[in-house]
């Protein structure tokens, strides 16, 4: 592994050496105006992200990027208020381009993905994609990154507590998606029930949601989908730009912070984020605060690297630490209230939260502690047309779970989880309409247990994927698909008495083949069909133990075989001024589904025994979006998301997926006040409804899950940016959740389970209730 390396390295560095005497440099300036009066537009982003350069346009409405490569390239133009624009340019024959920009509507905005085959347009790409912009991030109240993007179409969060979520697409989550962040996917014990992402929010700037088995470039555990975020782009050459960011949520108390800077000196760049949240117990009309539900995070990151005419070379550092509590929704009988262990003279004891402990920022018992370190070397390399693109990372993933109060020193379970990741790429497109991407990528894994209870054995894990994809636009065609083949290698090691060692090979091919067909100038037909592929996780091979928080024992299964799936989306879009809709339809089709089936009247260790199994799904569903923009400040969007999950050839009890999301539908309807204002700018007020039909597709065998009654949620928010000598000197939001204070229970929490109030006759624990948050963002 080494030595492959060190060849990666050593050949990137001689093709960077040599491209630096031949690669013919260029720049690019221009100005951007409004449509509407021709004056200039102040704080403009334009971006090219093949080169991972920004700029911001200045107070005459200038840009300019100097040392730029003469390479095709795509130029993104984008404004808060305004229509996208997206350019192909020809760096070799162009070196001014000026951009009028109109104000928003109903039109789709135009939008380069990137996990699809490389760049990508987004009305190009035939499988279902959502992008979270910066602007939405800022506009959405939230307690971690899943949360903010959850309310997506066909995007949900299994929670546990306000501080943990799991992103789930389509009815599908833990193993079956990857998240990918700095480059490469993030890998961090995300097998388990309460294991969430370990991702700084405030180091996010857009997110791309990939729906669907289509992404060729990531291998095993894609099954379902993709979700890729995106950080902050170079800041442009000769400047040192920063800003702060403070959040305060009323109902758990949050106080969140962030600090940042960047610079780019000739080519020289850096970036340096430091970021800290903390809160205590959330509440609701029915529990009160709910105890264990605090968490507190900090995460540092930042990047050094260089970017020239041949490419550039970023080396990316992080570190994210969170400390939240576990709900485990134990209570006095005689009053309902929640019940907390103590020390009393060395001996583990018990008596009733207080205002004081459930008001508190520092944690009880039990709870985790989560670090997460990370490295990657990012590097690109323009060698003609194409880009050869190399990334290089390390992680390591601590996690801890301190259960006994008497000894709040030792952990029970201490996971620790060593990940190399590597990926090579080249990525080329010519005049003709053809693209094409190869590349070989995969990881190394080293798990270990350190702590004095087990679940899962200490492990192996090699995997490497080959891939090459292709896309050609012809017409009113634009067609696209490409073969992976994957191997997948698992050691397993001896324990104790406890686990044997073992080790499984999995092979795999898997494809996709997508078309978009232009119906109209404002519509297109979209098709995509995806083969799927997940190798079984060391936890459902070879679990052995108490898994804690979800109140069962865990036996695994050495002879479970890798699923596969059939997908196929249909896609139909429509976009004009005033109207804009979107339809996708997708059918799942999933071979040898793993599951944990109850193993009846068996009981280990006074809990009642899993075993993992395998069976047939189906998942079928649809997202709808209509977007209506009846005058220039109004808009009104909608969109409505459902999946139907079932276990093929099963009983009437064991038929429905669990954790499947119930039906959606989401409302806004926003009205711009002030645009282009001199003390205001970008003024808006916005009324949100939030519905969650009933779901009684669940899986009720053994009691595992119950029906969950239908809600409907109210928010309503307004923002504005404050200017200051024609620049935005702070943006200021708020938003108020759950207005009528409604208690609900989401089908997708954990705590819905969690624990029976014997006064109230309630089981679990509800979701939390009306809340105002205050964002500020202070760019300087």
């Amino acid at each position: 592994m080494s030595k492959t390396f060190i060849i990666l390295l050593l050949t990137c560095v001689s093709l960077c050496v040599s491209a630096e005497h031949v690669i013919p440099i260029t720049t690019l300036s221009g100005r951007v105006t409004d449509a509407v009066d021709g004056e200039p537009l102040i704080g403009v982003t334009i971006q090219i992200t093949e080169l991972s350069l920004a700029t911001m346009t200045d107070v005459d409405g200038r840009y300019v990027f100097e040392n730029l490569p003469q390479k095709n390239v795509t130029v993104q133009v984008s404004y808060i208020g305004h229509q996208t624009i997206i350019k192909k340019v020809n760096l070799a024959e162009t070196s001014r381009l000026d951009f009028v920009m109109r104000e928003s509507n109903a039109m789709i905005n135009e939008v380069v993905v990137t996990g699809i085959a490389g760049n990508t347009l987004l009305k190009e790409s035939p499988a279902p994609v959502s992008i979270v912009t910066l602007r939405d991030l800022q506009t959405t109240s939230s307690t971690n990154i899943i949360d903010a993007i959850a309310r997506k179409p066909g995007m949900a969060q299994i929670t546990t507590g306000s501080g943990i979520s799991k992103p789930v697409i389509r009815g599908l989550g833990y193993n079956r998606l990857v998240t990918v962040n700095d480059g490469i996917r993030q890998e961090g014990q995300q097998w388990g029930d309460e294991h969430g992402i370990e991702i700084d929010p405030q180091s996010v700037r857009s997110i791309e949601i990939l729906k669907g088995p289509a992404s060729l470039m990531y291998g095993s555990d894609a099954m379902a989908g993709v979700v890729i975020f995106h950080g902050n782009p170079i800041v442009p050459n000769g400047k040192v730009l920063g800003n702060a960011n403070m959040e305060y949520q009323t109902n758990n108390g949050l106080v969140g912070y962030s600090l940042n800077m960047g610079g780019n000196h000739h080519g020289f760049v850096w970036n340096a984020r430091y970021s800290g949240k903390l809160a205590h117990a959330y509440k609701n009309k029915y529990d009160g605060r709910v105890l264990g539900s605090q968490f507190h995070e900090n995460a540092a990151n930042g990047m050094l690297g260089i970017n020239k005419r041949w490419g550039f070379s970023h080396l990316n550092l992080s570190y994210y630490h969170l400390t939240p509590g576990m709900t485990e929704g134990e209570r006095d009988e005689a009053t309902g209230e929640f019940i907390m262990p103590v020390c009393i003279n060395g001996e583990a004891s018990e008596r009733i939260a207080t205002h004081h402990d459930l008001t508190t920022y520092g944690h009880g018992f039990p709870y985790q502690q989560i670090h997460h370190y990370k490295a990657v070397l990012d590097q690109s390399v323009y060698i003609g047309e194409g880009t050869l693109k190399v990334l290089l990372g390390y992680q390591q993933n601590r996690r801890q779970e301190f259960e006994e109060v008497e000894t709040p020193d030792e952990s029970g379970l201490d996971f620790l989880l060593h990940t190399v990741n590597y990926d090579t790429r080249y990525a080329w497109e010519n005049h003709a309409g053809w693209k094409f991407n190869t590349g070989i990528a995969g990881m190394y894994q080293r798990s270990l247990n350190e702590g004095e209870e087990f679940l899962i054995p200490a492990y192996m894990l090699f995997d490497i994927g080959a891939y090459v994809t292709t896309g050609y636009n012809v017409g009113k065609w634009m067609l696209s698909g490409g073969l992976r083949m994957d191997h997948r290698h698992l050691h397993s090691f001896a324990e104790e008495d406890r686990f044997e060692k073992f080790s499984r090979s999995f092979n795999a091919m898997t494809g996709s083949l997508g078309a978009v067909y232009e119906l109209r100038d404002d519509m297109r037909l979209k098709i995509n069909l995806a083969r799927g592929f997940r190798a079984p996780n060391l936890s459902e091979l070879g679990s052995n133990g108490e898994h804690e928080g979800t109140f069962r024992y865990e036996v695994g299964n050495k002879d479970l075989n890798p699923e596969y799936s059939w997908q196929g989306d249909i896609g139909w879009d429509y976009t004009s001024a005033v109207v804009s809709s979107q339809v996708s339809l997708f059918a799942n089709l999933i071979d040898n589904y793993v599951f944990a089936h109850r193993l009846p009247g068996v009981e280990t260790d006074g809990l009642p025994t899993y075993q993992f199994t395998q069976g047939d799904a189906r998942l079928w569903g649809a997202e709808v979006s209509l977007d209506i923009h009846p005058i220039e400040p109004l808009h009104f969007e909608n969109s409505f998301s459902f999946v139907n999950a079932v276990q093929l050839h099963q009983g009437a009890d064991r038929k429905y997926l669990p954790f499947t999301p119930a039906p959606r539908f989401v409302s806004e309807l926003s009205y711009d006040l002030i645009r282009d204002g001199r003390v205001l700018n970008n003024t808006y007020v916005k009324l949100g409804v939030e519905c969650n039909l009933r779901q009684s597709h669940f899986y009720a065998a053994d009691d595992t899950e119950t029906a969950t009654p239908s809600y409907t949620l109210l928010s309503l928010s307004a923002g504005t940016d404050i200017r200051y000598h024609n620049r935005t000197a702070c943006t200021i939001s708020i938003i108020g959740d759950n207005l009528t204070d409604r208690a609900y229970q989401n089908h997708l929490s954990r705590l819905k389970y969690a624990g029976f109030n014997a006064v109230t006759g309630r089981r679990g624990i509800y979701n939390m209730g009306r809340s105002v948050t205050v964002k500020v963002s202070v760019p300087f």
